[in-house]
């Protein structure tokens, strides 16, 4: 069950219609989450339901273990992140590790066949599994920190391990942000609620109007369906894919916050025009914020961070870094898009060529822009040679037929919108006051947009492709 489908309006309608009478108590207000949860994931598959009831049991034992068994908890944490990562292994590292191994035996001339003994359920996918096993490691490592308090009823965990806006593509929302929430009986004034439907509009305009129109553009380009080539064929691809891939997960991350602002509850910004960063440190900090503050928070500040000299830092970088391609997809290739990053931020880090250029913002922004969207293209290819021979068109300065404007100009147009949208974002921020007309009349412009939105919606969405961070 995906946002932009009839199924979720349906579900959605039903929810929300049931929603005043099950939040006023807590116990009916947590089963009721905990029930439409269940539902809306187990659409895509009812049996791994048992996955993340068997995730989600482990740490909520787990949380009440390490309060009343105090001097075990380092155990106890440990089989926590033992059984989290090793359903991760499973289900999503299994093949990779076993082309990996493979390669490696290969390199010396010795064949092994391992993929071929991987059980048939480990080579299906589970929807969301890095999203709420992250989720629910936050909880059990908060606690052993001892900055959280496990809850006692298993049904106040499970609604905020398993609460469909944000369960199969986030944002990670941590326990310590929500599990008070979820304690309160809160009715969304007007406000709240004008607010919540400018999100989810608006993330549903970024979705099926932008990165839906894009997709064909971009998947006839890696699929090898198209008969264009040359540098600025192959530009307008990267460039395309950069604002597909932004349109799609920052589209999900709005509708899931304005679906739990329409709730009564409050998740963090995940976005934050990413693409308007001055520097790759300020792009990581608006990019995926939810993601991006965890692995902060738990793998890179814990391995000394910044704090203990640049050869720790950059040590404690490049794992953080790492891992985040090893969490996005079990490909050689995330792992060459991981360390471009690792590779520009360390540049960025011993140069401070972005404070020295610090008057040049527009220069700057255009820097990252290139910087991301060149690790975009391994992000995204299926191989690293595909990637390469990409890289290669990019950089050879060959001819393109410019009919290729022509014969994608439909979805093209989309791209200039897009395009259109941050420049016109970056200019309000840069000259906030002389946007006086927009403030005195907001709520009407708004209102205006917002009906545009609508109709693009309706009239102009794309193709209706599954969330890119759904294979995550």
């Amino acid at each position: 069950m995906i946002f932009n489908s009839i199924e979720f309006l349906i579900f959605s309608l039903l929810f929300f219609i049931l929603w005043p009478l099950a939040r006023i108590k807590n116990s009916s207000r947590w089963g009721f989450i905990v029930s439409a949860s269940f539902v809306f994931y187990g659409w895509w598959d009812w049996r791994f339901l048992f996955l993340i009831i068997f995730s989600g049991m482990i740490d909520y034992l787990a949380g009440l273990s390490m309060v009343k068994y105090v001097k075990k908890k380092r155990l106890i944490l440990f089989i926590s992140l033992f059984a989290n990562f090793g359903s991760l292994f499973i289900f999503k590292y299994s093949v990779f590790f076993a082309t990996v191994t493979q390669d490696l035996f290969a390199f010396f001339d010795v064949r092994i066949y391992l993929i071929n003994k991987i059980p048939e359920f480990a080579l299906i996918l589970p929807v969301g599994i890095s999203f709420y096993t992250f989720q629910s490691l936050s909880y059990t490592i908060d606690i052993y920190r001892n900055r959280l308090a496990p809850t006692k009823n298993i049904l106040h965990f499970f609604s905020y391990l398993s609460m469909f806006p944000q369960l199969v593509a986030g944002p990670i929302v941590r326990a310590k942000d929500l599990l008070i929430q979820l304690t309160r009986y809160k009715i969304p004034n007007y406000t709240e609620r004008w607010n919540a439907i400018k999100l989810i509009i608006y993330g549903l305009f970024q979705k099926v109007v932008i990165a839906d129109n894009l997709s064909y553009f971009i998947d006839s380009a890696y699929e090898g369906k198209s008969i264009y080539s040359g540098t600025l064929y192959w530009w307008f691809v990267a460039i395309a894919f950069s604002f597909q891939i932004y349109a799609d997960f920052s589209g999900y991350s709005s509708i899931a916050r304005g679906l739990a602002k329409f709730m009564g509850y409050h998740f963090k910004m995940n976005f934050d025009h990413p693409y308007l960063s001055t520097s790759m440190r300020m792009f990581w900090s608006r990019w995926h914020i939810s993601l991006s503050t965890w692995f902060r928070d738990y793998v890179y500040i814990p391995l000394g961070g910044s704090q203990k000299g640049i050869a720790i830092g950059m040590v404690a970088l490049t794992i953080t870094m790492m891992l985040s391609g090893i969490w996005h997809g079990a490909n050689y290739t995330f792992l060459i898009w991981a360390g471009l990053h690792t590779v520009y931020l360390t540049i960025e880090r011993t140069t401070n060529y972005t404070g020295k250029l610090k008057n040049f913002s527009v220069i700057l922004i255009l820097i990252v822009f290139i910087q991301v969207t060149l690790a975009w293209v391994y992000f995204r290819a299926s191989s690293i040679h595909e990637a390469n021979t990409i890289i290669g068109y990019l950089f050879d300065f060959s001819d393109s037929n410019v009919h290729f404007i022509n014969a994608y100009f439909d979805n093209l147009v989309f791209l200039f919108l897009a395009i259109l949208i941050e420049l016109t974002f970056y200019t309000y921020r840069k000259n906030k006051s002389k946007f006086q007309l927009y403030k005195k009349h907001q709520s009407n412009i708004d209102a205006v947009l917002l009906g545009c939105c609508i109709i693009l919606i309706i009239f102009f969405r794309g193709e209706g492709a599954q969330f890119i961070y759904f294979q995550f």
